[in-house]
C-alpha cells in the first residue's frame, strides 16, 4: 500500500510538471505567433533589422553607450574613503 502512495505522489508531482510545461510551451507559441504576425508587416520587418543589425534612417542619428568598466571600481573606492570619516565624526560628536 506504502509503495502504491509513493507511485501515486510521483504520478501527481510528473502531472503537475507536465502541465506547467505544456503552459510555458503555449505561452511560448502564442509569442512566436505574434512575432511572426509581427514581422509579416513592413513596420515589423524595419524594427527587426534596426533592432538586430543596429541601423538608424536617412537623418538620424544614433547614440551608442558603453558602460565605464572602471565607474563601479571608483564607486567602492569613494565608498570606503568615505566610511571611516564618516564614523571618525560620529564618535567626534558624542
Amino acid at each position: 500500500m506504502v509503495e502504491l502512495a509513493g507511485k501515486m505522489q510521483d504520478t501527481i508531482k510528473n502531472r503537475r510538471i507536465a502541465e506547467n510545461k505544456a503552459l510555458e510551451l503555449q505561452i511560448e507559441k502564442e509569442n512566436l505567433l505574434l512575432d511572426i504576425a509581427n514581422l509579416n508587416t513592413s513596420k515589423g520587418i524595419e524594427e527587426s533589422i534596426r533592432d538586430r543589425f543596429g541601423l538608424a534612417k536617412e537623418g538620424e542619428e544614433m547614440i551608442i553607450i558603453v558602460e565605464d568598466k572602471n565607474l563601479n571600481e571608483n564607486v567602492e573606492n569613494s565608498e570606503k574613503k568615505s566610511f571611516f570619516p564618516f564614523l571618525k565624526n560620529l564618535f567626534k560628536n558624542i
